[in-house]
């Protein structure tokens, strides 16, 4: 079968090429794969040049042949979520454990979209707390976990501030619920009750002195390249105690990847959740739009099709 392989040359990351055809475990259906997303992790292990790693984390797909221990019957139509990836190809033997229906009035665009994306947003705001009446500044926003964060935060009563340069694709934050800022300085210190930070670095390092006393600071990447830092002094100065989280998405017990996929296709499907979709192409196009992602070129999600 034909999938997505790495060829380890910086500017053209992946070529289609032919792999063998997986064959399923007893728990694990095959599903023919229509649509697949790409992730900024795709871009960040293709980048390594000796990797072996297939991308294709978030996918949509049919059942071609239903496991044996059950789950969705054949002809079924499913979005999947791999953080091991390999989902960028023809087929795909996936565990029934990570195998959701897509429920008939979402797009299977849109499925694809939302895994990854999604569950980051999700399990980040739940990390927060309530957050009705609540303020918050969020960093990263740009890309395809902020769109949801916006929303998902909007509807739960926050306001939420994003920060964006302005050679950002900022311009579709403010129809999703959040207030965008192109100088974090401009604001005032002290003033946040939860901080969102995905870029660390000087932006990270600033976002944290905009925190009330008390406040969260949830960390939960690095795109900036660069640690973040703080100044014990700078903070007492400000009469800032602060709690420090560094967040990780992934569950300690996969099962929920599945309920929390499910919550996120509801709500996609009662129109409470919108998803950006930025760039539809050919898988063909792969390459060409992992370097759009590097440059942080790309507004919402990219979503490819396999034929």
């Amino acid at each position: 079968m034909r999938a997505l392989i790495p060829t380890g040359r910086n500017g053209h990351l992946v070529d289609i090429g032919e792999v063998e055809l997986p064959e399923p475990a007893q728990d694990e259906a095959l599903v023919r794969i229509t649509r697949f997303s790409l992730n900024r992790p795709d871009f960040l292990y293709l980048s390594d040049p000796g990797t072996s790693y297939r991308p294709g984390i978030d996918a949509v797909g049919v059942i071609e042949r239903a496991a044996a221990d059950g789950g969705p019957g054949k002809g079924s139509r499913v979005a999947l979520h791999l953080p091991a990836g390999g989902a960028a190809a023809e087929y795909a033997a996936v565990p029934v454990r990570r195998l959701v229906p897509v429920p008939d009035t979402v797009s299977s665009d849109l499925a694809a979209a939302l895994p990854l994306a999604g569950l980051v947003a999700r399990r980040l705001l739940a990390k927060a707390g309530p957050l009705e009446g609540r303020t918050i500044l969020a960093t990263g926003m740009s890309g395809g976990v902020g769109q949801f964060i916006a929303q998902l935060a909007a509807a739960e009563g926050a306001r939420i501030t994003a920060v964006a340069s302005t050679d950002e694709p900022w311009h579709h934050l403010p129809g999703l619920g959040a207030v965008v800022t192109h100088d974090i300085e401009a604001l005032d210190d002290g003033t946040f009750d939860i901080v969102l930070d995905s870029v660390a670095g000087a932006l990270g390092s600033a976002a944290a002195r905009k925190l009330a006393p008390g406040g969260l600071f949830l960390w939960f990447g690095q795109a900036s390249a660069q640690p973040l830092t703080l100044d014990f002094f700078t903070l007492f100065e400000g009469g800032q105690g602060l709690t420090l989280h560094h967040f990780v998405y992934l569950a300690a017990d996969d099962r929920h990847d599945a309920d929390d996929l499910t919550a996120l296709l509801e709500l996609a499907a009662q129109d409470r959740l919108r998803v950006e979709i930025g760039h539809r192409a050919h898988w063909s196009r792969s390459a060409a739009l992992l370097e759009e992602m590097a440059h942080g070129r790309l507004r919402g999600k990219a979503v490819l099709t396999v034929d």
